[in-house]
């Protein structure tokens, strides 16, 4: 799984907002003449260029990987191994600075987790995956969000013990197949493939194409992410696309899909002044890391999870037709401002337009009644539960 063999690089992984940033040299996936060849239109994104939605348009994109399978390139994220002389040291390494239980992990089991800062804020989400190749007892994957792998890396480095250290993958890409009918999809290529669950992982091999597999992704749709070397993605994406049910599907349709998933966006929906427990992440910390702290921050996460923290972040359903965008401030009914808009947009699947945001916790209760204020406007809206479309993930077959 690592080819620690090759020249050490890597790529990126799920969450991706379809945000224009300013002017700057973009760098880009070893996809890109591909999406270009498909009539793809760019935006800058996390200092790559990327394809924002192909011709179809975000709309079909979202539609097909609800219906069938999207096939997103999200080599942009940040890959890396941790490297140890044995599980529990590489794990506990990586304990002290995220609160899952990574040293309960299993062989070929991936868990999501977050990096935290001093105070339990959020620098980045990840996904942590333990290797179940002979001879990788203590290796680690990581994939972390684009924007902040160098400083997601730099910060793991300076923490690791003398025995354990990081791996960039910068060699390595990614593709996402989304959808319910990926796990067929990929059957037909990957005998074996049916068989694996949620959050588990693997190696395969597809031809000359050595690719590590996992069932996962941020669409909130059954799926799985397939990291591939750099050199090797272009023949992996051209075998995966030529399907009869995939459609490549750009950061519009990602971004649409994972909002209506009530999947949080590092960036927007939690950042380095949430914790855990105020984006509703509490469920990643598990009773043994809750009975035993030992992670930044513990002290204020574990007396939120005591007591309750003072805001909380919730689904909106606004009742008009007009989206309300991050940013937008949320009122009571009588005008009194109680909390902030993180996410928001069209959900194609919905049929209307749906947001996250953070509000004090006495509006939290589903059914709560308040107001989103859109281009100075307040607009009826209401607290609902996440998600906002049920998840698909496949947990027993």
């Amino acid at each position: 799984m690592t080819d620690q063999s090759t020249t050490d690089q890597p790529s990126d992984r799920p969450t991706d907002a379809p945000a224009a940033e300013p002017r700057q040299p973009l760098r880009q996936t070893p996809l890109h003449a591909r999406h270009a060849a498909r009539g793809a239109r760019f935006v800058g994104f996390a200092g790559y260029e990327m394809p924002v939605q192909y011709p179809a348009g975000i709309l079909a994109e979202h539609a097909h990987t609800r219906t069938k399978a999207g096939l997103f390139d999200i080599s942009h994220m940040g890959q890396a191994f941790l490297l140890g002389p044995d599980h529990e040291t590489t794990a506990r390494a990586l304990e002290a600075l995220v609160p899952a239980d990574i040293v309960g992990l299993k062989p070929g089991r991936l868990r999501y987790t977050q990096l935290l800062n001093d105070e339990g804020g959020i620098l980045d989400d990840l996904m942590v995956t333990r290797s179940d190749e002979p001879g990788e007892d203590g290796v680690l994957m990581l994939v972390v969000n684009a924007a902040n792998k160098a400083a997601d890396f730099d910060r793991i480095e300076r923490h690791l013990p003398d025995a354990v250290r990081l791996m960039r993958a910068d060699h390595r890409a990614l593709l996402a197949l989304q959808g319910p009918t990926a796990a067929e999809v990929l059957a037909r290529h990957l005998p074996g493939i049916a068989d694996m669950v949620f959050l588990s992982a693997k190696s395969f091999r597809i031809g000359r194409i050595e690719v590590f597999v996992s069932r996962s992704g941020y669409t909130g749709e059954d799926g799985f992410e397939l990291s591939a070397r750099a050199d090797r993605v272009v023949e992996l994406w051209d075998i995966l696309s030529a399907d009869r049910d995939v459609m490549p599907a750009g950061l519009g349709a990602r971004d649409s899909l994972r909002l209506e998933a009530g999947l949080p966006l590092h960036g927007h929906d939690i950042d380095a002044a949430t914790t855990p427990v105020e984006a509703g992440l509490a469920w990643s910390i598990p009773p043994r890391r809750r009975a035993e702290g030992g992670f930044p921050g513990a002290e204020r996460i574990l007396k939120e999870i005591a007591e309750g923290p003072a805001r909380l972040r919730v689904g909106l359903l606004p009742e008009d037709r007009a989206p309300a965008r991050e940013g937008a401030e949320i009122v009571d009914t009588e005008d009194r401002p109680v909390g902030t808009v993180t996410s928001g947009g069209f959900g194609p699947s919905v049929g209307g337009p749906v947001a996250m945001g953070y509000v004090n916790r006495r509006f939290a209760e589903p059914g709560t009644p308040v107001k989103l204020m859109v281009r100075g406007k307040p607009l009826a809206a209401r607290v609902v539960a996440l998600p906002f479309v049920p998840h698909r993930y496949v947990r027993g077959v």
